[in-house]
């Protein structure tokens, strides 16, 4: 059975055929969309396929290896929680004994829509936390962080003051609105792109559903074609 990875590559090249073939501005404008929807999908499921065959990795280091290092690895931070007030957007790392390590060892860097965190020779290891794609912008200069007891504290300051945030990223939420509709992983990775063609076309006027219809038969035969091929 093809992987979700798989099966989403399949409708990213379908789309980009589609795309090809249409030459109505609307048809293009949602074909557009839908090719970075699945492109954003692609990279994130790459990503935590990444992160697991690194962890994976790291839990089956023998103990006899790992027990002599001494300035150790460095372990990507996963677990936060964060809130927020008028101004700043707050987020809070738990790591015990950060308050004891020297202050130049805490190390934050922002940017407008983003930051990292590297904690070096905490208990012989290093930590790092990378944070992209910020819901909104932040001001550099306004941003910090403080160290308290066992953790440490993020303080992003917000461009635009008095406003709510509903994540902390841009990818965050285009997650969680995807997964409004229907909360079954099992879902087809496909039914997203039938239902956007589905609209198309419902809404679409003669022109437009010939042109997809065009562009619908020449992709299945190309496809049919490709699979005949192996």
């Amino acid at each position: 059975m093809a992987s979700s990875v798989e099966e989403l590559q399949k409708d990213l090249e379908e789309v980009k055929v589609l795309l090809e073939k249409a030459t109505r501005k609307r048809v293009r404008d949602a074909l557009t969309a839908e090719k970075s929807r699945i492109e954003t999908e692609i990279k994130n499921k790459m990503q935590q396929k990444s992160q697991r065959k690194a962890e994976l990795l790291e839990n089956e280091k023998p103990a006899a290896v790992v027990a002599p290092i001494t300035t150790g690895y460095t372990v990507k931070i996963s677990n936060y929680g964060w809130d927020q007030s008028d101004k700043f957007v707050k987020i809070y790392i738990t790591l015990t004994g950060v308050h004891q390590v020297p202050a130049e060892n805490v190390q934050v860097h922002f940017t407008e829509r983003s930051f990292d965190l590297l904690v070096k020779n905490l208990n012989g290891k290093s930590y790092s936390m990378i944070v992209n794609n910020l819901l909104k912008p932040i001001s550099v200069e306004g941003s910090s962080k403080k160290i308290k007891t066992d953790t440490v504290l993020i303080l992003c300051r917000k461009k635009a003051e008095n406003t709510r945030w509903d994540y902390l990223t841009q990818v965050e939420k285009e997650c969680k609105e995807k997964e409004k509709p229907s909360y079954d992983t099992e879902t087809d990775p496909s039914e997203g792109l039938m239902n956007v063609l589905k609209k198309i076309y419902e809404d679409g006027d003669d022109d437009m559903k010939r042109t997809i219809n065009k562009a619908w038969v020449e992709s299945r035969e190309k496809q049919a074609k490709g699979d005949t091929e192996f």
